[in-house]
């Protein structure tokens, strides 16, 4: 098991910015306190990209900031992958900053939800009906039985946006889930509180990978692993980088599946801000160091022509505490026994309409069973 923590929080700067990804939230404190030469090699560090298909958004330019009002911002996580094999959208996150940018509203997509996926020039996809998580996918072929996940992030960006009716995101990222690992592991692990007995259906105990069976070797199993497994009980707990991302990736064998993993995931961002800030990292510049470069290495980004330094700058009024997560209502659909996948309930429109109009306070005041607990 994970070393258990007490109940003690970890203590804040004054001006501290807390979210962008689970990565933001390491430039402004952190940054700021250490200077411009690790702002430069940060920003350095971060892969830039046009992720939404327009070539003059992406990466980083000579103009004046112009970050302000409202803003959506879409977070993407993938398993490292070949360029010969298809990326899927593991987990898929939306973060609304209200006008006030005091605040941080954090929503997952379920990736299992059926939607309309739109048609997509670029790889002759005609659109169609299907699981979320597969319009990475259908829109990542780039020829000769190759895959570009940048690409793909463009179709998923304009799925979403046609599932939430959020006109467009002012900027996005891919998040490597192993760069995950390496930020947690440069900040000396991560204190999270585990509300769900756990087990891992991919690690055993020790951290290795379980054994997997040789007729599943085809990927045709549900389960195709067997052995001893990691367990994470409830509790509050300093988990290893391995640790906390295994958890979070779970959703076999839990009693709402994936609506669990969609709030540990939550809980994992808002427990990585909260670390990331604290004085055991940002007065400490050999680990600031290594988190702002493990931090970089994860992060594919799209800033609208805003560099990833500019908005740690203005979502500095941020910190963990005015972080609400929010959960989504949906329900499987099983038709003739099989499952089919993830439906919305309808109320999920009147949602996507509060985030549209900048009036979540509102909505979330009338509908509280939209928050998420946090353990």
């Amino acid at each position: 098991m994970p070393k258990k923590s007490g109940n003690r929080r970890a203590p804040m700067w004054a001006r501290l910015c807390a979210i962008f990804g689970c990565v933001l939230m390491v430039v402004s404190g952190g940054a700021l306190i250490a200077g411009q030469a690790v702002l430069a090699r940060y920003a350095g560090a971060v892969d830039n990209q046009d992720l939404f298909g327009d070539a003059s958004s992406a990466g980083a330019t000579e103009k004046v900031s112009d970050i302000k009002g409202a803003q959506n911002i879409l977070l993407v996580g993938i398993d490292p992958r070949t360029d010969e094999q298809t990326p899927l959208s593991d987990s898929i996150i939306v973060v609304h900053i209200p006008q006030s940018m005091d605040q941080a509203y954090i929503f997952s997509v379920p990736r299992d939800l059926v939607v309309d996926i739109p048609a997509f020039d670029k790889t002759g996809f005609r659109g169609g009906r299907s699981k979320i998580n597969a319009a990475m996918g259908y829109g990542s072929a780039i020829g000769n039985g190759k895959h570009d996940p940048v690409q793909g992030f463009d179709l998923l960006a304009k799925t979403v946006q046609q599932l939430t009716g959020i006109d467009k995101f002012d900027s996005g990222a891919i998040i490597n889930f192993g760069g995950f690992k390496k930020i947690v592991d440069a900040m000396g692990g991560v204190t999270m509180t585990i509300d769900q007995n756990v087990k891992s259906e991919h690690l055993q105990p020790n951290g290795k990978p379980r054994p997997r069976l040789a007729r599943c070797a085809d990927n045709t199993c549900d389960h195709p692993y067997y052995g001893p497994q990691a367990e994470y009980k409830v509790g509050t707990y300093h988990l290893q980088g391995w640790q906390a991302l295994d958890y979070v990736r779970q959703r076999y064998g839990l009693p709402k599946s994936d609506y669990d993993r969609q709030r540990h995931q939550q809980q994992f961002i808002k427990a990585m801000a909260e670390q990331a800030l604290s004085k055991d990292v940002i007065s400490n510049p050999a680990k600031l160091d290594k988190v702002l470069k493990a931090a970089g290495d994860a992060l594919t980004f799209d800033g609208n022509g805003n560099s990833v330094v500019d908005w740690g700058f203005a979502l500095k009024g941020i910190r963990s505490q005015n972080m609400t997560l929010i959960k989504l209502p949906g329900q499987s659909m099983i038709v003739n026994g099989r499952y089919q996948g993830e439906a919305l309930d309808d109320s999920a429109q009147e949602f996507f309409a509060a985030v549209k109009e900048d009036r979540l306070p509102d909505f979330i005041f009338k509908h509280p069973e939209y928050i998420n607990k946090e353990g």
